[in-house]
């Protein structure tokens, strides 16, 4: 007597699976729970950065975010969670300041279909200018921005854009080239926040004049 072949269930794409369980140590073995929950984007991308000792000089640890950048996926989710954190705001320019701000701001601005404008060290743009020094832990630094960078309009929306805010000091003064234009900075989004240095006077001030909005802070 043949029996009759039972045609196969296929199987719901979101069916759950043994391997979805873990056994606890600790506990009854008759007792399971499930596997550890997916990592957020903030937990995914702190897992790429890397810390590397005494660069670019002794006693520093940099934290290098090329892996980030070299992960297509989560380079990706993150240019669209911000696109969608500032879509509603009309933003009309993404302010990025060299070095690494250039590869963030350049992929947000393109999201949002906003111009990008560069921020950057002294004697590296042509044209007419306005320049912004700041303080250093020994001296003076100098950024610049083009006079042209708003096309002339007063107000327009911006969001200024790079990867750490340690001290502030770049940042505040990126701010103040950007308020000298008359625009108006939404947001300052960074991948990094090193909060050993949030009382600093810049950082202080940088508060007064627009929201930081930090993925990792550490």
């Amino acid at each position: 007597m043949f029996r009759k072949k039972v045609k196969e269930i296929e199987k719901p794409v979101n069916a759950f699976s043994l391997e979805d369980l873990v056994l606890d140590d600790n506990a009854n073995h008759n007792e399971v729970k499930m596997a550890k929950r997916k990592p957020t984007l903030r937990e995914e991308i702190e897992n790429t950065i890397e810390d590397v000792e005494d660069f670019p000089k002794k006693g520093i640890i940099f934290k290098d975010i090329t892996p980030f950048f070299q992960n297509a996926k989560l380079f990706n989710e993150y240019i669209t969670m911000l696109t969608n954190r500032y879509q509603a705001y009309k933003i009309e320019y993404v302010v990025g300041i060299e070095a690494r701000g250039f590869m963030l701001g350049s992929a947000l601005a393109y999201s949002l279909k906003a111009g990008f404008v560069p921020i950057r060290k002294k004697g590296k743009l042509p044209g007419k200018i306005i320049s912004q020094n700041y303080a250093l832990e020994y001296g003076q630094d100098c950024i610049e921005i083009k006079e042209d960078a708003f096309a002339g309009v007063r107000g327009a929306n911006v969001i200024l854009i790079d990867d750490v805010i340690a001290t502030g000091g770049t940042a505040h003064a990126a701010l103040n080239l950007i308020s000298r234009l008359e625009g108006k900075c939404i947001e300052f989004p960074c991948l990094i926040n090193l909060t050993e240095f949030s009382e600093t006077k810049e950082r202080k001030a940088i508060a007064t004049m627009t929201h930081v909005f930090s993925l990792i802070d550490v």
